[in-house]
């Protein structure tokens, strides 16, 4: 019998890592191997599936290092900072990472690189599969819209969520400006207010929405002369999100190193 893969969740006592750590230990694949947390989470010191009424044997730990030490793969949602400094780590003790955290700085998204040279990881602002799939359908769109058609990307997110526009919407973003020869970051609008002037032809705008419990709704839109064409993602859980870090998971486990995104998980790069 093929042995389970070993798989640390960070934030484990947050939505996304319950979600995460529900996951994986009813993954037939997969072991609980260990949790971490910040030290003022609730969960610290307790069994990591307390909150399911069942025990692993993993406690939730605020040592990084220690609750990273028996796995082979650690998930991670959290916050930048975080992140990186569990990267640290897990490149001291030779742990793949799969990362979902978003809100990197450039300077931060340079030092993950630098890491994937000596470790393996797996890096998306979403690991839905549906999502994956909706990028892929992007860039044919703006390929053949790529005349006439004005584009807007419009994304929706819970209140507790603390970056704006999503990295989601922002990888959205980069996949049509990319297919259309533009660079993002050229070409973005992220605020209108006042007399803005007439739409600039080549701008790819972002509207985002906070409110509620919305888990993740991603729209773009090409509008054209006499018609729309709208091409939309929902999540009604997050549990879509989970299985896709399972995905990135198993795809790390025969990689010594290098950066991957979910494109080459799901075999659509």
């Amino acid at each position: 019998m093929t042995q389970a893969l070993r798989i640390a969740v960070a934030g484990a006592s947050g939505r996304m890592g319950q979600m995460l750590l529900e996951a994986v230990a009813a993954a037939d694949d997969l072991a609980l191997a260990g949790a971490l947390d910040i030290a003022s989470a609730a969960g610290i010191g307790h069994d990591c599936l307390a909150f399911l009424g069942r025990t692993s044997g993993v406690a939730v730990r605020a040592d990084a290092r220690a609750a990273l030490r028996p796995a082979q793969v650690l998930i991670d949602f959290t916050r930048p900072e975080g992140t990186l400094a569990h990267l640290d780590a897990c490149r001291e003790l030779g742990v793949k990472a799969v990362i979902g955290t978003t809100g990197f700085s450039d300077a931060q998204k340079a030092r993950i690189a630098e890491h994937a040279q000596h470790m393996a990881i797996v890096m998306a602002p979403n690991m839905s599969v549906g999502v994956n799939v909706v990028l892929r359908l992007l860039d044919v769109a703006a390929r053949a819209l790529s005349r006439g058609y004005d584009i807007e990307v419009i994304e929706a997110h819970h209140r507790h969520k603390v970056d704006a526009p999503s990295g989601t919407a922002l990888q959205m973003g980069e996949t049509v400006a990319r297919a259309l020869g533009r660079e993002l970051a050229e070409c973005a609008v992220y605020a209108r207010k006042g007399a803005t002037g007439e739409r600039e032809p080549s701008a790819i705008g972002f509207s985002s929405i906070r409110g509620g419990d919305i888990v993740g709704d991603h729209t773009v839109l090409f509008a054209g002369t006499g018609e729309r064409i709208e091409i939309t993602h929902k999540a009604s859980s997050r549990a879509g999100y989970a299985q896709g870090s399972l995905h990135a998971a198993r795809f790390l486990a025969g990689r010594a190193s290098g950066l991957f995104n979910m494109q080459d998980v799901l075999g659509l790069a």
